[in-house]
């Protein structure tokens, strides 16, 4: 039986966005159920990852280079990349979508270069590409390997995903992931691809409004809800688990610690849930050394990102013991700032077992039931449907059935996973089925299928 890894990475968890496909209104629910789905489309679509890249410090005669920016617009469509509205240099379109993503852009850029002296995410001043306008009413932004691509959100939930610059923070970082560490995305090294895209987001953030460590609230996506929900962002560096408790959203779910570390199948293993622990001890580290976080717990993170020396897979553990061993190299073994990390990892209680519970997997569904998941995206929302065959329509029940006796499920191969996108995973254990497939890897037909059983309540 294949088990399926994986998905691109995107802003909204795959968790945020199937509880609004389960506790939303219909249209709501709709909206949250197709941005799961083009997730998927877009996966299949996305250029095969580039082999890490290391780069040291610029020459001296970088030091005049400039971003090359280039805005396109899909008007509501998902064909990219889009009619292009501005390039480098060019002047407002009065658009503020298209404005926003352009100084996101531009204001990322500025923090590599200026502050780690990396010219674009290769470090040889790729140009910086985004589509804005993807989709109706469309709840994620993802990077997919090319470029940044934003939706306008639903207007219930989530307004347009520009207006937060630590989300084009975000997504440029898995730009540079790709290319320097290649954190695998699943599990701790997936949570560690997804804490090291929050913390340069909430850096160009930081350094845009012109924060010290102590000023800024370490929030992330703050401004992407609508008024309607009861939250103040997606996620809290701060304070993990307490960014949101909104009846249709549900709980913020990220732990703090690892005393709270989630154990799951979804979202490629919970990287957008226990992404919160890494992310506390970063904030927690740069409180302590104090002063401009870029200046400090920023620079040992940079070294760790670019320095070569970490494995695909590590974990939480391996990476912390980086930190610390980055943080010696930089500012001198014995040094405040490296006490500062060590005690921020041992706070968060890195090197204790992860512990089980709340995010174990649910027991198998029933027999004569499927149950179906979504997961995965930015917000790393959760989605999920036990479904009984006969509450379908003639045609789908026909579709399912024949879906599960032929074995297609278990003959999906495994792609390379990628940050942000959504991740399917059917249970039906009277088949012998339990797989799970990021949504590039699903045949069009299966996809639609497992769209419409999420959507369909009737």
């Amino acid at each position: 039986m294949a088990i399926c890894p994986g998905s691109i990475q995107g802003f909204v968890p795959p968790y945020l966005l199937e509880r609004i496909t389960r506790a939303g209104a219909t249209e709501q629910a709709q909206h949250a159920a197709r941005a799961l789905v083009l997730d998927l489309e877009h996966r299949s679509r996305r250029a095969a990852t580039t082999a890490p890249q290391v780069r040291g410090a610029l020459p001296e005669g970088d030091a005049a280079a400039t971003p090359h920016r280039t805005i396109t617009d899909c008007h509501g469509s998902t064909a990219l990349p889009g009619d292009v509205v501005r390039r480098e240099g060019g002047s407002l379109t009065g658009d503020p979508t298209a404005d926003e993503a352009y100084d996101g852009l531009g204001a990322t850029w500025s923090l590599y270069f200026e502050v780690f002296g990396r010219d674009s995410l290769d470090g040889h001043g790729l140009p910086l590409d985004a589509s804005v306008h993807y989709g109706e009413q469309y709840d994620n932004a993802f990077w997919d390997g090319t470029r940044m691509v934003f939706g306008d959100g639903d207007g219930v939930t989530f307004t347009r995903f520009t207006a937060a610059v630590d989300v084009v923070g975000h997504e440029l970082t898995h730009g540079v992931t790709q290319l320097t560490a290649g954190l695998v995305y699943r599990e701790q090294s997936g949570a560690l691809n997804e804490s090291v895209s929050d913390v340069f987001g909430s850096l160009v953030k930081q350094r845009a409004l012109g924060q010290d460590a102590a000023s800024a609230d370490w929030l992330i996506g703050a401004g992407l809800f609508t008024d309607q929900v009861k939250g103040v962002a997606l996620r809290s560096m701060k304070a993990p688990g307490t960014a949101y408790d909104d009846p249709t959203l549900g709980k913020d779910p990220q732990p703090a610690t690892m005393s709270g570390y989630v154990t799951t199948t979804s979202d490629n293993g919970g990287v957008h849930i226990n992404s919160g622990i890494p992310n506390h001890a970063f904030y927690l580290a740069a409180i302590a050394i104090g002063g401009n976080a870029w200046e400090g717990a920023g620079q040992v993170w940079y070294d760790v990102l670019t320095g070569g020396t970490l494995a695909p897979d590590v974990d939480f553990a391996g990476f912390a013991a980086a930190t610390i061993a980055a943080a010696g190299a930089r500012f001198g073994e014995g040094s405040s700032q490296q006490a500062a990390v060590r005690e921020a990892w041992a706070q968060v209680e890195v090197g204790v077992a992860a512990s089980e519970g709340a995010g174990s997997p649910a027991s198998p569904p029933a027999a004569e039931i499927v149950r179906v998941e979504r997961s995965g995206g930015f917000t790393g929302r959760q989605v999920a449907r036990d479904v009984n065959l006969t509450e379908l329509g003639d045609e789908d029940a026909r579709s399912w059935q024949r879906l599960l006796s032929s074995g297609r499920l278990q003959r999906i191969e495994a792609a390379r996973p990628q940050p942000d996108r959504f991740v399917y995973r059917v249970c039906c254990p009277p088949h012998d089925v339990d797989v799970t497939a990021a949504e590039h890897e699903l045949p069009d037909d299966v996809r639609e299928l497992l769209e419409r059983t999420l959507r369909d309540r009737s």
